[in-house]
């Protein structure tokens, strides 16, 4: 790859048994991340960066606008499920927060967000 990435935030959650313990990740011989995060504020994200290393999901923020993206067939396809979460509607809990914080501010609207998936799950 000619460029790198570099995400807000990713997580192994159906790899993270091949992938505990490792202190340093090597993705010519480990798997990519399950989920990557990003949030868009001051540079695009660069979704073939992702779909090369085989991210098979990317959650965006981008434009006020919440994205949740899956690769299918080597592209990332807008869902409005997470298969990584199915029972969580993902869209609409990160837009309530973002609406909470605004309101009441960070830490509450985290509180809250974290009962709320705890309650669903």
């Amino acid at each position: 790859m000619a460029s790198g990435i570099e995400p807000d935030q990713c997580f192994y959650i159906q790899s993270h048994q091949a992938m505990r313990g490792k202190k340093r990740i090597d993705l010519t011989v480990d798997p990519p991340p399950d989920l990557a995060i990003e949030v868009d504020v001051t540079s695009k994200t660069q979704l073939d960066a992702y779909r090369m290393l085989g991210v098979p999901e990317l959650w965006r923020y981008e434009n006020n606008r919440r994205q949740i993206n899956i690769l299918q067939a080597s592209q990332y396809q807008e869902a409005q499920i997470s298969p990584t979460f199915p029972n969580l509607p993902v869209v609409d809990l990160i837009s309530e927060a973002i609406e909470q914080s605004a309101a009441i501010g960070r830490s509450p609207a985290l509180r809250s967000f974290r009962t709320r998936v705890r309650q669903m799950l």
